[in-house]
Protein backbone atom coordinates (compact mmCIF):
# COMPACT_ATOMS: atom_id res chain seq x y z
CA UNK A 1 0.00 0.00 0.00
CA UNK A 2 1.26 3.12 -1.08
CA UNK A 3 0.51 6.84 0.75
CA UNK A 4 0.80 10.30 -1.89
CA UNK A 5 1.04 13.36 -0.07
CA UNK A 6 -1.73 16.25 -1.24
CA UNK A 7 -0.17 18.98 -3.04
CA UNK A 8 -0.16 22.91 -2.82
CA UNK A 9 -0.61 25.21 -5.42
CA UNK A 10 2.22 27.11 -6.41
CA UNK A 11 2.24 30.95 -7.31
CA UNK A 12 3.23 30.02 -11.11
CA UNK A 13 0.69 27.16 -11.44
CA UNK A 14 2.71 24.56 -10.61
CA UNK A 15 1.14 21.72 -8.24
CA UNK A 16 3.43 20.82 -5.46
CA UNK A 17 3.35 17.61 -2.95
CA UNK A 18 3.06 19.21 0.85
CA UNK A 19 5.85 16.33 2.01
CA UNK A 20 8.56 14.93 0.05
CA UNK A 21 12.03 13.07 0.44
CA UNK A 22 15.10 15.02 1.60
CA UNK A 23 18.50 14.03 0.33
CA UNK A 24 21.25 16.16 2.16
CA UNK A 25 23.81 13.97 3.71
CA UNK A 26 23.44 11.22 1.03
CA UNK A 27 25.44 9.71 -1.52
CA UNK A 28 24.74 8.26 -5.03
CA UNK A 29 24.33 4.96 -4.33
CA UNK A 30 22.43 5.78 -1.01
CA UNK A 31 20.30 8.11 -2.88
CA UNK A 32 19.82 5.75 -5.71
CA UNK A 33 18.55 3.52 -3.20
CA UNK A 34 16.48 6.22 -1.06
CA UNK A 35 14.61 7.54 -3.77
CA UNK A 36 13.54 3.97 -5.36
CA UNK A 37 12.10 2.92 -2.43
CA UNK A 38 10.92 6.55 -1.87
CA UNK A 39 8.67 6.42 -5.44
CA UNK A 40 7.79 3.00 -4.49
CA UNK A 41 6.11 3.84 -1.12
CA UNK A 42 4.20 6.71 -2.91
CA UNK A 43 6.35 10.09 -2.59
CA UNK A 44 6.51 12.22 -5.30
CA UNK A 45 8.81 15.01 -4.07
CA UNK A 46 12.15 14.78 -4.32
CA UNK A 47 14.52 17.41 -3.27
CA UNK A 48 18.55 17.42 -4.28
CA UNK A 49 21.34 19.86 -4.98
CA UNK A 50 24.39 20.44 -6.81
CA UNK A 51 26.16 20.56 -3.10
CA UNK A 52 24.89 17.73 -1.88
CA UNK A 53 26.52 15.76 -4.96
CA UNK A 54 24.01 13.06 -5.54
CA UNK A 55 22.00 14.27 -8.46
CA UNK A 56 23.24 11.09 -10.50
CA UNK A 57 21.94 9.08 -7.76
CA UNK A 58 18.53 11.24 -7.52
CA UNK A 59 18.07 9.96 -11.68
CA UNK A 60 19.58 6.54 -11.09
CA UNK A 61 16.59 5.78 -8.18
CA UNK A 62 13.98 7.42 -10.54
CA UNK A 63 14.77 4.79 -13.08
CA UNK A 64 14.79 2.27 -10.99
CA UNK A 65 11.39 2.63 -9.65
CA UNK A 66 10.12 3.45 -13.08
CA UNK A 67 7.14 6.24 -11.96
CA UNK A 68 6.44 8.54 -15.27
CA UNK A 69 8.43 11.94 -15.25
CA UNK A 70 4.72 13.84 -15.23
CA UNK A 71 4.21 12.37 -11.42
CA UNK A 72 6.89 13.75 -10.23
CA UNK A 73 8.56 17.06 -8.75
CA UNK A 74 12.17 17.31 -9.05
CA UNK A 75 13.39 20.26 -6.92
CA UNK A 76 17.53 21.23 -6.78
CA UNK A 77 19.20 23.89 -5.82
CA UNK A 78 22.66 25.69 -7.37
CA UNK A 79 25.92 27.25 -5.52
CA UNK A 80 27.25 30.33 -5.18
CA UNK A 81 29.36 30.68 -8.25
CA UNK A 82 26.55 30.28 -10.59
CA UNK A 83 25.32 33.89 -9.71
CA UNK A 84 24.76 35.20 -13.21
CA UNK A 85 22.26 35.02 -15.59
CA UNK A 86 23.65 32.70 -17.90
CA UNK A 87 25.32 31.02 -14.62
CA UNK A 88 22.29 29.80 -13.68
CA UNK A 89 21.71 28.07 -17.45
CA UNK A 90 24.40 26.42 -16.76
CA UNK A 91 23.72 25.53 -13.47
CA UNK A 92 20.19 24.13 -14.51
CA UNK A 93 21.91 22.18 -17.61
CA UNK A 94 24.13 20.78 -15.41
CA UNK A 95 21.58 19.62 -13.36
CA UNK A 96 19.32 17.78 -15.72
CA UNK A 97 22.32 16.31 -17.06
CA UNK A 98 22.82 15.03 -14.09
CA UNK A 99 19.43 13.42 -13.26
CA UNK A 100 18.90 12.30 -16.35
CA UNK A 101 15.56 14.54 -17.25
CA UNK A 102 14.86 17.88 -19.88
CA UNK A 103 13.19 20.30 -17.28
CA UNK A 104 13.18 20.39 -13.56
CA UNK A 105 9.82 21.32 -11.32
CA UNK A 106 11.80 23.91 -8.86
CA UNK A 107 15.13 25.09 -9.31
CA UNK A 108 16.45 27.38 -6.09
CA UNK A 109 19.26 29.61 -5.47
CA UNK A 110 20.84 27.70 -2.70
CA UNK A 111 21.92 30.60 -0.49
CA UNK A 112 21.92 34.28 -1.28
CA UNK A 113 25.68 34.97 -0.53
CA UNK A 114 25.21 38.49 0.01
CA UNK A 115 28.91 39.10 1.15
CA UNK A 116 29.51 38.52 -3.66
CA UNK A 117 25.94 40.62 -3.84
CA UNK A 118 24.79 38.59 -6.87
CA UNK A 119 21.90 36.82 -6.09
CA UNK A 120 19.45 39.61 -7.93
CA UNK A 121 21.70 38.11 -10.82
CA UNK A 122 21.14 34.75 -10.43
CA UNK A 123 16.88 35.59 -9.68
CA UNK A 124 16.92 37.34 -13.07
CA UNK A 125 18.76 34.25 -14.18
CA UNK A 126 15.71 32.05 -12.89
CA UNK A 127 13.38 33.86 -14.24
CA UNK A 128 14.87 33.50 -17.88
CA UNK A 129 14.41 29.62 -17.29
CA UNK A 130 10.79 30.18 -15.95
CA UNK A 131 9.71 32.56 -18.68
CA UNK A 132 11.51 30.22 -21.20
CA UNK A 133 9.91 26.96 -19.92
CA UNK A 134 12.66 24.63 -19.00
CA UNK A 135 11.60 24.76 -14.87
CA UNK A 136 7.82 25.18 -13.68
CA UNK A 137 8.99 26.98 -10.74
CA UNK A 138 11.67 29.02 -9.62
CA UNK A 139 12.68 30.34 -5.74
CA UNK A 140 14.77 30.63 -3.27
CA UNK A 141 16.92 28.79 -0.50
CA UNK A 142 17.75 30.32 3.05
CA UNK A 143 16.41 33.85 2.07
CA UNK A 144 15.41 36.41 4.62
CA UNK A 145 12.81 38.78 4.00
CA UNK A 146 15.29 41.61 3.36
CA UNK A 147 16.51 39.46 0.29
CA UNK A 148 13.50 38.49 -0.80
CA UNK A 149 12.54 42.31 -1.01
CA UNK A 150 15.03 42.91 -3.41
CA UNK A 151 14.57 39.94 -5.88
CA UNK A 152 11.23 40.87 -6.32
CA UNK A 153 11.72 45.07 -6.53
CA UNK A 154 14.25 44.08 -8.87
CA UNK A 155 12.12 41.75 -11.13
CA UNK A 156 8.32 41.85 -10.13
CA UNK A 157 8.56 38.06 -9.80
CA UNK A 158 7.70 36.33 -6.25
CA UNK A 159 9.41 33.33 -5.67
CA UNK A 160 6.82 29.94 -5.88
CA UNK A 161 8.94 28.39 -2.43
CA UNK A 162 11.36 29.97 0.05
CA UNK A 163 13.00 26.66 1.46
CA UNK A 164 14.51 27.56 5.09
CA UNK A 165 15.71 25.92 8.19
CA UNK A 166 12.37 25.45 10.22
CA UNK A 167 11.34 22.95 12.77
CA UNK A 168 9.71 23.40 16.49
CA UNK A 169 12.56 24.36 17.95
CA UNK A 170 13.01 27.08 14.90
CA UNK A 171 9.82 28.26 13.83
CA UNK A 172 10.99 31.51 11.85
CA UNK A 173 7.71 33.40 12.40
CA UNK A 174 8.66 36.54 10.87
CA UNK A 175 9.82 34.53 7.39
CA UNK A 176 7.15 32.74 7.48
CA UNK A 177 4.82 35.74 7.90
CA UNK A 178 6.42 37.20 5.03
CA UNK A 179 5.99 34.40 2.74
CA UNK A 180 2.55 34.05 3.25
CA UNK A 181 1.72 37.56 2.44
CA UNK A 182 3.43 37.52 -0.63
CA UNK A 183 2.17 33.95 -1.63
CA UNK A 184 5.40 32.13 -0.95
CA UNK A 185 5.37 28.38 -0.25
CA UNK A 186 7.67 28.60 2.91
CA UNK A 187 9.94 24.84 3.04
CA UNK A 188 11.52 23.12 5.77
CA UNK A 189 14.47 22.11 5.25
CA UNK A 190 15.68 18.95 8.28
CA UNK A 191 12.45 19.35 9.85
CA UNK A 192 12.96 16.77 12.70
CA UNK A 193 16.65 18.14 13.55
CA UNK A 194 18.01 18.29 15.99
CA UNK A 195 17.11 14.76 17.46
CA UNK A 196 16.26 16.22 20.51
CA UNK A 197 12.70 17.95 19.35
CA UNK A 198 11.84 14.00 19.12
CA UNK A 199 11.97 13.69 22.96
CA UNK A 200 10.19 17.17 23.84
CA UNK A 201 7.36 16.00 26.81
CA UNK A 202 5.12 17.71 24.45
CA UNK A 203 6.31 15.55 21.36
CA UNK A 204 6.04 12.76 23.08
CA UNK A 205 2.90 13.28 25.24
CA UNK A 206 1.07 13.80 21.81
CA UNK A 207 2.81 10.71 19.90
CA UNK A 208 1.33 8.65 22.73
CA UNK A 209 -2.24 10.23 22.52
CA UNK A 210 -2.39 9.67 18.65
CA UNK A 211 -0.50 6.05 18.44
CA UNK A 212 1.98 8.07 16.88
CA UNK A 213 5.89 7.94 16.19
CA UNK A 214 7.46 11.27 17.72
CA UNK A 215 8.64 11.87 14.06
CA UNK A 216 5.24 12.15 12.38
CA UNK A 217 3.93 14.46 14.97
CA UNK A 218 6.73 16.91 14.15
CA UNK A 219 5.82 16.60 10.36
CA UNK A 220 2.10 16.86 10.87
CA UNK A 221 2.74 20.18 12.81
CA UNK A 222 4.49 21.31 9.70
CA UNK A 223 1.99 20.15 7.22
CA UNK A 224 -0.58 21.71 9.20
CA UNK A 225 0.80 25.24 9.42
CA UNK A 226 0.68 25.15 5.70
CA UNK A 227 4.69 24.11 5.02
CA UNK A 228 6.11 21.97 2.70
CA UNK A 229 8.86 19.72 4.15
CA UNK A 230 11.30 17.06 2.88
CA UNK A 231 12.43 14.97 5.81
CA UNK A 232 15.38 12.74 4.80
CA UNK A 233 15.84 9.07 5.53
CA UNK A 234 17.08 6.63 3.69
CA UNK A 235 14.91 3.62 6.05
CA UNK A 236 11.90 1.99 4.64
CA UNK A 237 9.97 1.57 7.84
CA UNK A 238 10.99 5.76 8.40
CA UNK A 239 10.03 6.59 4.78
CA UNK A 240 6.56 4.90 5.19
CA UNK A 241 6.42 6.32 8.64
CA UNK A 242 7.28 10.17 7.54
CA UNK A 243 4.85 10.21 5.04
CA UNK A 244 2.05 8.26 6.69
CA UNK A 245 0.60 11.25 8.70
CA UNK A 246 -2.23 12.61 6.70
CA UNK A 247 -5.25 10.48 8.44
CA UNK A 248 -5.05 12.28 11.92
CA UNK A 249 -4.75 15.96 12.81
CA UNK A 250 -3.44 17.96 15.64
CA UNK A 251 -5.84 21.28 17.34
CA UNK A 252 -5.18 24.16 17.13
CA UNK A 253 -3.84 24.52 21.07
CA UNK A 254 -1.69 21.36 19.97
CA UNK A 255 -0.28 22.94 17.25
CA UNK A 256 0.60 25.91 19.76
CA UNK A 257 1.95 24.22 21.91
CA UNK A 258 4.49 22.83 20.05
CA UNK A 259 5.28 25.94 18.14
CA UNK A 260 5.87 27.49 22.22
CA UNK A 261 9.15 25.10 21.94
CA UNK A 262 10.51 27.90 19.58
CA UNK A 263 14.39 28.98 21.02
CA UNK A 264 14.40 31.29 18.42
CA UNK A 265 17.45 32.15 15.50
CA UNK A 266 20.94 32.14 17.48
CA UNK A 267 21.71 28.70 16.85
CA UNK A 268 21.25 28.08 12.87
CA UNK A 269 23.09 29.31 10.09
CA UNK A 270 23.20 33.11 9.60
CA UNK A 271 22.36 33.49 5.56
CA UNK A 272 23.83 36.82 6.32
CA UNK A 273 27.72 35.68 7.37
CA UNK A 274 27.63 31.96 5.93
CA UNK A 275 26.80 30.21 2.17
CA UNK A 276 27.81 27.75 -0.68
Amino acid sequence: MTTTAPTVDLVHGARMPVLGLGTSPMNDADTAAAVRTALQTGYRLIDTAENYRNEVGVGQGIKDAAVARDELFITSKFNREWHSVDGVRKAFDNSIAKIGVDYLDLLLIHWPNPDQDRYVDAWKGLVKLLEDGAVKAIGTSNFKPAHLDRIIDATGVVPDVNQINLNPYTTRDATVAYDREHKIITEAWSPLKPADILSEPVITALAAQYQRSPGQIVLRWHTQLGLVTVPKSSSPERLRDNISIFDFELTDQELASISALDKGEDHIADSDKTGH
